[in-house]
């Protein structure tokens, strides 16, 4: 599944984004991508859906990854060094890929 937030995820979108993440991953797939392309601006708030998003994927034995990172949001992801945390992908083709062989395995 690919979610496609838009915008900022921050501190007012943070939290609905995080109810759509659960809801995915419990009702609708343990595997999920994000697509990160339309995101303009990321603070602690979104970063923190995000991790809550991953734990989530990785407690039902699922996957989670990023892609298509904004320019402005993916120097968010290297000053909080959490480009080593998540698996980033360039393309959202890349993370479906992978993401394949994650269900695959």
């Amino acid at each position: 599944m690919v979610l496609t937030p838009t915008g900022r995820l921050d501190i007012t979108t943070a939290w609905p984004f995080r109810l759509k993440l659960q809801e995915c991953i419990s009702k609708l797939s343990r595997h999920v991508v994000v697509n990160l392309g339309q995101v303009n601006f990321i603070d602690s708030s979104g970063l923190t859906s995000l991790v809550a998003g991953m734990r989530d994927a990785q407690k039902g034995k699922g996957s989670f990854c990023i892609c298509n990172v904004h320019p402005e949001a993916k120097l968010v992801f290297e000053v909080t060094m959490m480009d080593t945390v998540f698996e980033i992908f360039e393309t959202e083709e890349e993370a479906l890929e992978s993401e394949s062989r994650s269900i695959a395995s």
